[in-house]
C-alpha cells in the first residue's frame, strides 16, 4: 500500500495504479468544453461525460466525489437519480487557495469511509 504522502512524487500512471488499488477511480465529469486557460471558471459550453454508463459499469460504486464547485455542478445533473452518494468536494487545484490546506484535507477525507 502505498501512503498518501508518497503519491505526488509517483509518476502519473503509477498514481492512477494506486488510486485503483485503494478502491478509487477517476473520470472527467466534462467530457469536451472550450476553455481559455486553467481555471474552470474560463470554462464555455461544457458537455457532460456519460456518467450514467460509468456508473451502470460498476455495480459495487456507493460514493462520487466531485473535484470542485463547476465538477460537482455538471456531475449532480447527471447523477442526481442514481441512489449514489455523491460528495462535492474544494478544488484540489492551486490556484484555489480561498481554503486552507488542512480544511481542504478534511472535506477531502471524507471519501475515506467509502475506501476498501
Amino acid at each position: 500500500m502505498i501512503e498518501r504522502a508518497d503519491l505526488p512524487g509517483l509518476p502519473y500512471e503509477n498514481r492512477l495504479a494506486a488510486l485503483l488499488s485503494a478502491g478509487v477511480g477517476l473520470w472527467d465529469t466534462i467530457a469536451s468544453a472550450h476553455r481559455k486557460g486553467s481555471l474552470d471558471a474560463a470554462i464555455r459550453e461544457p458537455e457532460a461525460a456519460p456518467l450514467h454508463e460509468l456508473v451502470a459499469s460498476i455495480p459495487c460504486l456507493r460514493a462520487v466525489g466531485f473535484n470542485g464547485a463547476k465538477s460537482a455542478t455538471i456531475g449532480r445533473k447527471v447523477l442526481a437519480n442514481s441512489g449514489l452518494v455523491l460528495i462535492d468536494l474544494p478544488s484540489s487545484s492551486p490556484a484555489n487557495a480561498a481554503l486552507p490546506l488542512a480544511a481542504k484535507q478534511a472535506r477531502w477525507l471524507e471519501l475515506a469511509g467509502f475506501l476498501r
